[in-house]
């Protein structure tokens, strides 16, 4: 049985809240093979996804573009996605409980948890700005992955350009590294990031178009330290 025929029969059995559906999915998730880890995966994020849509208030077409960039459905399979996005998007309610369990099933792969934030931020930016509860969803979800307030930071300098937005932060590297420093850094961050890689590691498909956007940053991020280097000189 494949991941979209499990989360087909899921969806289809939802006569209860959404979160019901996902604690029985993260439940036998834990404990058992990678493939029932990527069903939990895939509710857990199409549930915050939809989630983040309805953070600001309202869900535009442009969010729920969004979602479908970061997120590749399988042709065919649109119709089980839509039913879960569509009943999680109803309210924000619960999305802490989403985020906590995807934290737990993932607390050994925080590559992958930041990819879904890097995902979440995507959809939250989909109209051009960060509505302040966008802004609270996104720390809160983070908060639970187990992220703390400078790697928050650095994840949405990845988005969207505040007034403490620094590409150092992008790159978890410090102002004073050296070039030879702050070159070996990036060039570990893109081998980590590369999708090629991440699919060689087994991360679930869903993550990796979110993981091409993160290495785009990433590259944005250091070209910028690069050149600003070079303006100094």
């Amino acid at each position: 049985m494949s991941i979209w025929d499990k989360l087909a029969g899921a969806t289809a059995s939802i006569g209860a809240p959404i979160g019901a559906m996902l604690t029985r999915l993260g439940h036998f998730a834990m404990d058992g093979p990678a493939h029932d880890r990527q069903v939990a995966f895939t509710a857990g994020v199409i549930a915050l996804g939809a989630k983040m849509a309805k953070a600001d208030g309202v869900v535009t077409r442009d969010e729920v573009q969004a979602f479908k960039e970061v997120f590749r459905v399988p042709q065919g399979e649109e119709h089980n996605v839509a039913r879960l996005f569509n009943l999680a998007k109803q309210d924000v309610a619960g999305y802490e409980s989403y985020a906590r369990q995807l934290g737990r099933l993932f607390r050994d792969d925080r590559g992958l948890l930041s990819d879904v934030m890097d995902g979440l931020f995507h959809i939250a930016v989909a109209d051009g700005k960060l509505h302040p509860n966008e802004d609270r969803f996104l720390f809160n979800v983070a908060g639970e992955f187990g992220f703390d307030e400078q790697e928050y930071l650095a994840i949405k300098g990845r988005h969207f350009r505040c007034d403490l937005y620094d590409p150092y932060k992008i790159l978890s590297a410090s102002p004073k590294a050296s070039d030879a420093e702050l070159k070996a850094r990036y060039h570990r961050l893109v081998a980590e990031n590369h999708p090629d890689m991440l699919m060689a590691r087994g991360v679930p498909a869903e993550a990796i178009g979110i993981a091409t956007r993160k290495l785009a940053a990433i590259n944005a991020a250091y070209e910028e330290i690069k050149a600003a280097r070079r303006a100094n000189v």
